[in-house]
């Protein structure tokens, strides 16, 4: 029988916040189960495994990081675009480190296709690289650059992993301005010869 109340986005929310809490990779349907005080049995009426469990987190997750990110950006442009992109995105990390483990996983290509939430992030992603005029492929690898970076750079900062004395922060604003530079001069695909056969 149901636990009254029980809905299938309790059930997720109360997921992704576990997440947060004890880390993605050790929620299961009976570490859940035994939040809600209720058997496992009562979960699987609104999930029908522990993958389908985390892959509704990783969407929650995307839709949650979707709007953290359109929010930043909005109104601004340029290089303030940028900051304001990096600082959204290095923030959802280190706060939702969960939920931000989610948005990582690989999906189903036809799910991601339905998800509005992801739609949403490469709208957001667009709008805050507009000013820097890039066209394929250059586009793609400059999302690539970036999102190595943020990703690499938040990940060290959890786990510790900046030992040196200089500021974490000041490093980071750093890093930004160094993206920031490389973005308005960035290196042509085309004009550098990718795909030129030599013989």
């Amino acid at each position: 029988m149901v636990r009254a109340g029980l809905t299938t986005d309790r059930v997720v929310e109360a997921a992704a916040d576990l997440a947060d809490s004890i880390g993605l990779d050790k929620v299961t349907v009976s570490a859940l189960a035994r939040g809600f005080g209720v058997k496992d049995a009562s979960l699987y009426s609104h999930v029908r495994s522990v993958q389908d469990l985390r892959a509704r987190v990783a969407l929650l997750a995307a839709g949650e990081f979707a709007e953290r990110l359109g929010r930043a950006v909005a109104g601004r442009a340029g290089k303030d675009a940028l900051v304001a992109f990096a600082d959204a995105y290095r923030a959802f990390a280190l706060e939702r480190p969960g939920r931000y483990a989610a948005t990582q996983i690989r999906l189903d290509p036809a799910v991601v296709a339905e998800s509005t939430a992801y739609h949403r992030t490469v709208e957001v992603i667009y709008a805050m690289l507009r000013a820097y005029d890039l066209t394929e492929p250059d586009f793609t690898d400059a999302v690539r650059l970036l999102r190595s970076t943020f990703h690499g750079y938040s990940a060290l900062e959890a786990n510790g992993g900046f030992g040196a004395p200089r500021e974490v922060q000041a490093s980071w604003q750093q890093c930004v301005e160094a993206l920031h530079v490389v973005l308005e001069r960035w290196p042509s695909a085309q004009r550098s010869g990718e795909g030129r056969n030599d013989g």
